[in-house]
């Protein structure tokens, strides 16, 4: 894989990554018929979507929840300017932010028992891990994933790219809720200070992958999200509490201000952000519940 490649790979995982999960949907609900919830205050309404980052063709069309949803949107909000993703200087500057430039490297800053587990694994997909040896944890990890991915039929056009493709044809406003430039920011962090720690997590998941997926599209669909959050939102917040309370609680509480904002408009807003953002007492569907709004899962 040259540096180009590399580049495009780690662009495709970014946002997958910064979810903290692979595919997650809603609030700990029994069961519901999709990963969408309308938010009402007074007269005003937000719709809230649970994304999935990457698809298959096979996935689509999407639940009929979502579409209606956009249909009755005049604003689209996702977690960040998903167009500048394309953009060469971000893409440059992502590749900067993500690899060591001092005399760190992944030999350096890594276990013995880590470094080796990450070249027996990185050999085994044809990656040599020298190819990787000044990448950071985070970025590491997502070109692996994304290999996995990959090989499963993956592709970037999920729910994200899908409706800010269709926004930008159909002329509704797009916004974001914090900057690619943050986004890079929590990628690069990732795994800092316990990095050893962090790889062999991030393996053990890796070799699972392809056992859960099936359930875990079955599970975002069917909105079935005691399910998802069993099994990703629960194992996350006690293996890695620090990563959970960077990348979704703190996250959401940023977002939380942007939201009730929102809520105080004439405009229907659709916020489309990683789905693992809206379950549990940290999601933002709790988050709101308890402010007071009144909260439907479609």
């Amino acid at each position: 894989m040259n540096n180009r490649q590399q580049m495009n790979s780690m662009r495709e995982r970014m946002q997958l990554l910064l979810c903290g999960v692979v595919l997650l949907c809603s609030a700990p609900l029994a069961s519901a018929d999709s990963s969408v919830w309308q938010v009402k205050s007074d007269n005003t309404t937000l719709y809230l979507g649970g994304t999935v980052h990457l698809l298959r063709p096979s996935d689509y069309p999407l639940p009929t929840e979502y579409e209606e949803a956009y249909a009755d949107s005049q604003e689209l909000y996702f977690e960040t300017d998903i167009s500048s993703m394309s953009d060469l200087s971000i893409q440059a500057q992502l590749l900067q932010e993500l690899t060591y430039n001092d005399e760190r490297s992944l030999k350096t800053v890594l276990s013995d028992e880590a470094y080796s587990a990450l070249s027996d694994y990185t050999n085994s997909v044809g990656m040599p891990l020298m190819m990787m040896e000044k990448f950071k944890p985070g970025m590491v990890v997502s070109t692996l994933q994304i290999l996995e991915f990959q090989k499963m039929g993956f592709t970037p056009q999920g729910v994200d790219a899908h409706f800010n493709t269709r926004g930008m044809g159909d002329g509704k406003a797009i916004g974001a809720l914090e900057t690619i430039q943050e986004q890079i920011g929590f990628l690069a962090a990732m795994g800092e200070g316990n990095e050893s720690e962090f790889i062999l997590l991030s393996l053990q998941d890796l070799e699972q992958t392809s056992e859960v997926m099936g359930e875990m599209i079955t599970a975002w669909r069917e909105g079935d999200a005691d399910r998802l959050e069993q099994l990703f939102v629960a194992d996350m917040q006690r293996q890695a509490p620090e990563l959970y309370d960077s990348l979704l609680r703190q996250r959401n509480l940023r977002w939380m201000p942007q939201i009730e904002q929102m809520l105080q408009d004439s405009d229907t807003e659709f916020v489309l952000v990683g789905a693992a953002h809206l379950i549990g007492v940290d999601g933002l569907v709790e988050m709101l519940q308890a402010r007071g709004y009144e909260v439907t899962q479609l």
